[in-house]
């Protein structure tokens, strides 16, 4: 057995569609968050700047409302099978809010092995953001060797300094900082899983 933990970006990663888009695109906002996504993905945009510019164009949705249309996104199975069956040594690390992907992260049974951004919540709307999510400082206490797996422009420097950095390109297209420092790619998920178990 390997001594590799294993951190899984949540948008495009373990699900197959990016989730705020998603949301968005039911209730009629889906190229204003497409857009902002899209410029956070790939760079253009710092992702805290972005992120919190797409919290405000679902703030007035009920909390409850937008995890459960979270809840419902479609996941790429096989990686979840790889995460179930090798939970002690997965942890998900997601930009997005706590409050939101709850029952989603319930559902996987990884509520003690994600770390998100996090915001506070009254009445069932959000009351506000507490904090953003850097994916660098979370790496910045992890002592073990560890495999990193995302896409975006924000999983760059956790991809970079991994043991092994994957950008996954099953679902979206790979950020180019990702392509720039990722030391494998891979576009099918099979292909990722079965790479993946050779590790465990």
């Amino acid at each position: 057995m390997s001594n590799f933990i294993f951190l899984f970006d949540l948008d495009s990663t373990i699900t197959k569609q990016e989730i705020l888009p998603t949301v968005a695109g039911k209730v009629g906002m889906y190229q204003s968050m497409y857009t902002l996504t899209e410029n956070a993905m790939s760079g253009k945009v710092p992702f805290q700047q972005s992120f919190l510019q797409r919290v405000e164009l679902l703030k007035y949705m009920p909390v409850s409302q937008i995890r459960s249309m979270v809840a419902e996104i479609e996941l790429n199975q096989k990686i979840i099978q790889f995460i179930r069956n090798n939970k002690e040594r997965c942890y998900i690390v997601t930009g997005n809010l706590d409050i939101w992907i709850e029952e989603l992260i319930e559902n996987l049974g990884m509520e003690k092995n994600t770390y998100s951004s996090k915001a506070l919540v009254k009445n069932d709307y959000i009351q506000e953001v507490v904090s953003v999510i850097d994916k660098n400082a979370v790496i910045s206490q992890i002592v073990m060797p560890f495999v990193a797996i995302g896409d975006g422009n924000n999983d760059a420097e956790m991809i970079d300094a991994a043991e092994i950095g994957i950008g996954y390109g099953g679902v979206r297209e790979i950020s180019p900082s990702v392509l720039a420092c990722a030391s494998h790619i891979v576009y099918r998920e099979e292909t990722l899983v079965e790479f993946l178990k050779k590790l465990v």
